[in-house]
């Protein structure tokens, strides 16, 4: 440190001068040579931060003799790469501020751990942001909260995040930083870690695989998964087989990257248990992870028809009272010159109707049989009926 402030003295005026200087250039140069520093300054901190990373792991191991010193190149990586995938994914706008931090803590814990556990992170995030961005003008019309490239907050990055960086640390207060290869008979726990790792991870890709893909190319509705009734394109619990079959692809593909960093960076496989049911378990991870998903989201979540514009909405506004959450509820169109509304009140219903069972929450009442059901709103019809 005294070696690193004994040379900053002069080190730095000799900067601030080029700088004075390069003020005369025009101002494209000028740019450019700002941005250059710039890089040089920040190379400079991510190597600083690995080296006192190496220099704190072997502080730890030299006085706690279980552990071992990660190696500075690992650090380097750690740092290195994370920083550029989630600088690129700000850039093309997958990530807002929130998320790049967010992905930054989580793409460090992860890669110093396992290589593995980094691959599987990166082919979900290239994946699923590719996927967001594809047929982005139809996907426009469908969904009412699409975003222009999608912009992933940290809430988003946590939500898909968390649960691997958790298994991250654990892995690595088990095992120690390094590639293992998966085999219950040698290492049981830090083998369990890695398969729910990979399994959270695929969960993940199925589900944003089927989202993304099944609502473009799907040529059937979709149907709610608790009663198999048809329901608009966008509710929550509908699917399909076409996104069936893309949550099982989505797994399979982050099971395939884990399975090719395992080759490359796990040195005794021959003597350890096969390593290619791993695609398999992806596959299955992620197709059981959309299905379960779909059901939290029929049972658990809102679904709206906004009738102005067409879409499903998964917030009630100010014309959808929060008791329609269980059924579709339409919206009707309104605008700011309207006035009060004018259509006179529905009778009071009998009390033998009135105390008819209501549906279970996450099923739409379409069926014409049951007969409109009464709101608290008088703007809100529930049923699938407007009111006449």
């Amino acid at each position: 440190m005294t070696i690193f402030l004994r040379n900053a003295r002069y080190f730095l005026p000799q900067v601030l001068i080029l700088l004075f200087f390069m003020t005369d250039l025009d101002h494209n140069t000028y740019k450019k040579y700002i941005e250059m520093i710039t890089n040089i300054v920040i190379l400079s901190l991510i190597i600083c931060i690995s080296l006192a990373f190496w220099i704190m792991s072997m502080t730890a191991s030299t006085y706690y003799g279980n552990l071992q010193p990660i190696s500075p190149w690992r650090w380097l990586f750690s740092v290195v790469v994370p920083v550029l995938i989630v600088s690129n994914g700000f850039k093309k706008k997958s990530l807002n501020h929130t998320g790049a931090l967010g992905g930054l803590v989580v793409g460090f814990i992860l890669t110093v751990a396992n290589f593995s556990f980094f691959t599987s992170l990166l082919m979900f995030f290239l994946s699923s942001s590719r996927l967001t961005k594809w047929k982005g003008e139809t996907k426009k019309r469908l969904d009412s909260e699409y975003k222009e490239g999608g912009q992933r907050n940290w809430i988003q990055v946590f939500c898909n995040g968390a649960v691997p960086t958790e298994l991250a640390l654990l892995y690595m207060i088990e095992n120690g930083p390094g590639e293992i290869p998966i085999d219950f008979s040698k290492q049981h726990t830090a083998s369990w870690m890695c398969l729910s790792l990979l399994a959270a991870l695929a969960c993940s890709a199925g589900d944003t695989w089927a989202s993304e893909v099944g609502t473009v190319l799907s040529k059937s509705p979709p149907r709610l998964i608790t009663t198999w009734e048809k329901v608009p394109v966008g509710t929550n619990g509908g699917v399909t087989m076409v996104g069936l079959a893309s949550s099982l692809l989505g797994g399979t593909f982050v099971g395939i990257a884990y399975f090719l960093t395992q080759l490359v960076f796990v040195n005794d496989l021959d003597v350890s248990a096969p390593q290619w049911p791993i695609i398999a378990f992806g596959g299955l991870a992620g197709l059981l992870g959309s299905i379960v998903d779909s059901y939290l989201g029929a049972t658990m979540q809102f679904s709206g028809l906004d009738e102005s514009t067409g879409m499903v909405v998964s917030s009630p506004a100010n014309e959808v009272p929060t008791n329609c959450r269980v059924v579709v509820a339409r919206r009707r169109p309104s605008s700011a010159g309207d006035g009060p509304d004018e259509t006179p009140p529905r009778p009071a219903r009998p009390r033998e109707e009135a105390q008819k069972p209501r549906p279970r929450p996450g099923t739409f009442s379409w069926a014409e049989s049951q007969g409109p059901r009464r709101s608290c709103d008088p703007k809100c019809d529930v049923g699938g009926r407007r009111r006449h």
